[in-house]
């Protein structure tokens, strides 16, 4: 009989300690459990935006039996172009002149391997213009080829369109992604009856800048710059806790 009783006192303090631990551990579980409950959503945002620098640039070419004649060629064509250019309304300081290339062009063999023996020189110079006004650029890339009339050989590449602000403005932009992202992560809270925690974690994704109403989309990103008028997105993934 006292051996009973001897076992009692232990026994209940075994029974005791036991449920304290159930009840820690399973505070404890649903504390974590509570504190990963988290939301991941993703905000965006746009903005349109008009290009403010535009870059022309095109090449004057020569064809002659020797490097000289070439060289004079491209010297006799240039004022032509550049004279084009200022009636046009371009500075001076608008234009830029590249390095003359003169590259020979070598005599093939019955195997088509070229041989030591020169046939002509290929001459060439790059002319780059460069304005705020974007659509004079615009509409001298249309006209500029009708030099081809004076006997000028000029060919020109499509036409670059820059947004110069850009650094500014992708802050801005991203800033507005990351407010849709909370205004999402709330309403989201609400519908389930949750009250949303902080922030835990957040990733800024890569800025599409397409012409206007493109769908276009890169993983790497696209910065556009054959169009004057375009769309800059930005999209921000962020996670939050539920309290």
């Amino acid at each position: 009989m006292s051996d009973s009783n001897n076992l009692i006192i232990p026994t209940l303090i075994l029974g005791i300690s036991l449920m304290l631990s159930t009840l820690i551990f399973a505070s404890f579980w649903s504390q974590r459990y509570k504190e990963n409950q988290t939301i991941t959503v993703t905000g965006s945002a746009k903005r349109e935006i008009t290009s403010d620098l535009g870059i022309l640039r095109g090449t004057i070419q020569a064809t002659a039996a020797t490097a000289e004649e070439a060289y004079k060629s491209l010297q006799r064509q240039r004022p032509v172009v550049i004279n084009y250019l200022k009636q046009q309304g371009f500075q001076e300081a608008d234009i830029n002149l590249m390095t003359i290339n003169l590259n020979p062009v070598y005599e093939l063999n019955n195997q088509g391997f070229p041989t030591n023996r020169v046939l002509e020189y290929n001459g060439n110079q790059m002319i780059e213009v460069k304005s705020r006004d974007v659509k004079k650029i615009k509409s001298i890339s249309l006209d500029i080829t009708s030099l081809v009339n004076q006997g000028i050989s000029f060919s020109v590449m499509p036409p670059e369109y820059y947004y110069t602000k850009l650094a500014d403005l992708k802050i801005e932009i991203q800033a507005d992604a990351a407010k849709d992202a909370l205004n999402r992560a709330q309403k989201i809270a609400e519908a389930t009856g949750s009250t949303l925690g902080p922030i835990s974690n957040a990733r800024m994704g890569v800025l599409q800048i397409t012409p206007v109403n493109s769908n276009m989309v890169s993983d790497y990103g696209i910065n556009d710059v054959s169009s004057i008028e375009k769309e800059i997105t930005a999209v921000v993934n962020a996670s939050f806790r539920l309290d």
